[in-house]
């Protein structure tokens, strides 16, 4: 981690190595604590992956390598137990410097004037909302509970039954302090969000910051001066677990807005300000608060507007929409803004079998990229094909790049049989590759000393393929 005057701190992996405890015990899954602490640097491994660490033999040196790995943007914790969410945690302004951490958790708004009937019916549609996305599960992640009625019992209500019904990570979003008072009363111990701190109720919310130990959101709708100022008193107060809400606005004012997420994120990475450093929240349900005439045009501005958040540089978001054509865009944006750019996103090498084969059935090939094998996968099972898949670690790449790079060559593709002991799987030598790397045939034939196939260029062909093709005729 390399950084210094452009916003990021020069730290060594010599740095992190003489704090370690330097064990060499291979708890943390590498050879050795240098290579360990390589990783860490890298943000290819979290400093929990240290057990000897965390013992209290090691306490002072826990607490000089948290100090030294902490990010300019502070991480925040909401919830509790396996759902628990952490945003922030962020160290550089652009994903090509470091690697982006902690990806914007999505929640969905409950108002507590909705009917309790569909109230439950509205946590289903959260909690069953679902896609996977090249093997990932893509899903929301916590609710967002609004007081519209202004009444604490009603909230207290709403919250109650909420809990009853799902163990989501909260946000109690009111600018009432009795509010806000009701529904803690109900989930304190699930370590809800308190949405807002202002400049009107400041003292009477921290003090229930103070009292619950709960996280809490100071906000200043568009005013960065004021922003600042509160978060300085809070600070003063002893309340650290901040974060921030600049405004989030709509229309004519969207560049306003990013201009500020911009501005407080680069004022808290560049200039490394300790009063900017905490997450910021985005609120892209404020378009519904502006009176368009149509619903569906809400849901598009509070698409798009998410999206530009999820990219400048919020870190929690809350929507009201639920449809699935304007959340899973977002979803999807969001894997993307934070998976590793120095990695492609790959899936474990080995062999894949799909239905019943036997010792006749097709054997074929792919690379490990993570969306070429899901994509095989799923026309595999499509085209209900009893075979063998053998995965070959090509390191993330695609067939074609894969071929063209020399990362799938006739000799790995020899060795990938050895290893996964294709040879045991069935009683014939018949190999199917992918039509992308059919120039590897020949070659593949004179190392393998199986006969191959070459098979279609679209996987989408494979089952077509294995209806007129299996089983070979031999020639």
């Amino acid at each position: 981690m390399k950084i210094g005057k452009k916003g990021i701190k020069e730290i060594s992996p010599i740095d992190v190595y003489k704090i370690l405890p330097r064990t060499n015990c291979g708890e943390c899954q590498e050879s050795n604590c240098m290579a360990f602490a390589t990783k860490v640097v890298n943000g290819e491994a979290v400093i929990e992956g240290c057990s000897p660490l965390y013992t209290p033999k090691y306490t002072k040196e826990l607490e000089k390598i948290q100090d030294l790995l902490a990010p300019p943007v502070k991480t925040i914790t909401i919830g509790t137990g396996k759902r628990k969410i952490a945003i922030g945690g962020k160290h550089v302004l652009f994903r090509h410097e470091f690697t982006y951490h902690n990806p914007p958790p999505i929640a969905i708004d409950i108002a507590d004037d909705t009917d309790p009937d569909k109230v439950a019916q509205r946590v289903r549609l959260i909690e069953d909302f679902s896609y996977t996305y090249i093997g990932r599960p893509l899903g929301l992640d916590a609710i967002a509970i609004r007081s519209v009625t202004k009444d604490p019992d009603i909230f207290r209500e709403i919250v109650h039954l909420v809990c009853e019904l799902s163990d989501l990570p909260l946000i109690l979003c009111s600018y009432d302090p009795e509010v806000l008072s009701a529904g803690l009363s109900e989930c304190a111990d699930r370590n809800p969000l308190i949405y807002a701190i202002n400049h009107n109720n400041w003292k009477e919310v921290g003090e229930i910051a103070l009292k619950y130990s709960c996280p809490v959101v100071v906000s200043s709708q568009g005013d960065l001066s004021l922003l600042r100022s509160l978060v300085t008193t809070m600070i003063k107060w002893g309340i650290d677990n901040l974060v921030l809400d600049p405004g989030t606005f709509h229309g004519e004012q969207i560049g306003h807005t990013i201009h500020q997420f911009s501005s407080i994120r680069k004022t808290a990475c560049s200039e490394f300000d300790p009063i900017f450093g905490f997450p910021l929240l985005g609120t892209p349900i404020s378009v519904w608060a502006g009176g368009e005439l149509s619903e569906d045009l809400n849901r598009w501005q509070e698409a798009y507007l998410t999206s530009m958040l999820i990219t400048r540089y919020a870190d929690l978001l809350i929507m009201h929409s639920i449809e699935g054509w304007a959340l899973l865009p977002q979803l999807i944006w969001r894997f993307g803004i934070y998976t590793d750019p120095r990695k492609p996103v790959s899936v474990d090498p080995g062999v894949r079998i799909f239905g019943s084969p036997d010792a006749q059935s097709p054997v074929l090939i792919t690379t490990n990229y993570a969306l070429t094998f899901f994509t095989v996968e799923s026309d595999i099972k499509a085209a209900k094909i009893d075979c063998y898949l053998i995965v070959i670690d090509t390191g993330g790449l695609s067939v074609e790049a894969a071929v063209a790079g020399r990362y799938l060559t006739a000799l790995k593709i020899a060795d990938s049989l050895n290893e996964f002991k294709a040879g045991d799987l069935v009683s014939h030598n018949y190999l199917i590759i992918p039509g992308l790397a059919a120039r590897l045939s020949g070659e593949t034939e004179e190392e393998t000393g199986w006969k191959v196939l070459v098979g279609p260029r679209d996987s989408s062909g494979i089952g077509q393929m294995i209806r007129e093709r299996w089983p070979p005729v031999e020639e």
